[in-house]
């Protein structure tokens, strides 16, 4: 297979990560927490002010970080979606956590510790969900780099397991950073869904279904640049233990024909059907 070249574009997003970031980044042998992923515990005031929070119904508590639930009810499941389609200068990220999300300026400040700007922050709730916004700028612009966006998303899940522990059995990652991981597990083979679709005539829609893990994001770019197909942009979504990822892709400025699909799609089936990725597949 023809190695990637250099003027890829990925999710309009800058080079391919080399594989000591993509190796860096899979899972730990034990439930250890990568540097990045350790947090401070709180904000100073002065933050809150700096990050121009808009509101809209917002229990305190659920700003701050408390939980609101009680034992008996039934653990919702959280959703990370990272979109890079949506606003031309900014990623945006939404979190949500059933009724019970909390700790809008702790997540904050946790992204500003990664160098991120958070130009806005906002949180929307009504009786079933609760639904944080956030709009992340890196240098004045939308986050490039797939490195960093895996360190993003890995960074909010973390955050989200500090102070909701219970969704430790709900999320995939509650097996590596969690203190419960989740009961059931997911087939990698009956979970994985990978589909190609026309989306006009210089580019394709690339849809991917997969179990979650650690470094996932920066394996599927890895792979789909060594087939030599630039990203243009990307919807990354986590879905408690699945992976829902929309990838906006082209070849030479055209979309895929049936033949490169069928390759591309091969490909990211075999990849993503193995539960642990050598670092010589790198």
């Amino acid at each position: 297979m023809a190695p990637a070249t250099s003027h890829h574009r990925l999710l309009g997003l800058g080079a391919v990560p080399s594989a000591s970031s993509s190796s860096a980044a899979a899972a730990p042998s034990r439930p250890t927490r990568p540097a990045f992923l350790r947090l401070p515990a709180a904000p100073p005031a002065p933050l809150a002010a700096a990050l121009r929070i808009c509101c809209q119904s917002v229990d305190s508590t659920n700003v701050l970080g408390a939980s609101s639930t009680t034992s008996d009810e039934a653990v919702p499941v959280p959703v990370v979606l990272i979109d890079q389609d949506s606003d031309r200068d900014a990623t945006i990220v939404h979190l949500s956590f059933g009724d019970r999300l909390g700790a809008l300026l702790d997540t904050m400040k946790a992204l500003k510790d990664l160098g991120l700007d958070v130009t806005k922050g906002s949180v929307a709730t009504d009786s079933a969900v609760t639904e944080t916004k956030f709009h992340i700028m890196r240098l004045g612009r939308k986050v490039e780099d797939p490195d960093m966006l895996e360190r993003i998303r890995l960074t909010i899940i973390n955050n989200l397991l500090k102070y909701h522990p219970e969704s430790s059995e709900k999320l995939a990652m509650g097996e590596f950073f969690g203190i419960k991981p989740p009961e059931k597990k997911v087939d990698i083979d009956i979970a994985t869904h990978v589909v190609v679709e026309d989306d006009g005539p210089k580019r394709s829609m690339l849809y991917i279904e997969t179990a979650d893990r650690p470094g996932l994001l920066l394996e599927i770019i890895k792979t789909i640049a060594d087939t030599n197909i630039d990203v243009e942009s990307a919807e990354i979504d986590t879905e408690g233990l699945v992976a829902k990822d929309k990838f906006h892709v082209s070849y030479r400025g055209a979309k895929l024909d049936s033949s490169l699909s069928q390759v591309l799609i091969n490909c990211l089936r075999y990849y993503l059907r193995r539960p642990e990725t050598d670092e010589d597949s790198y």
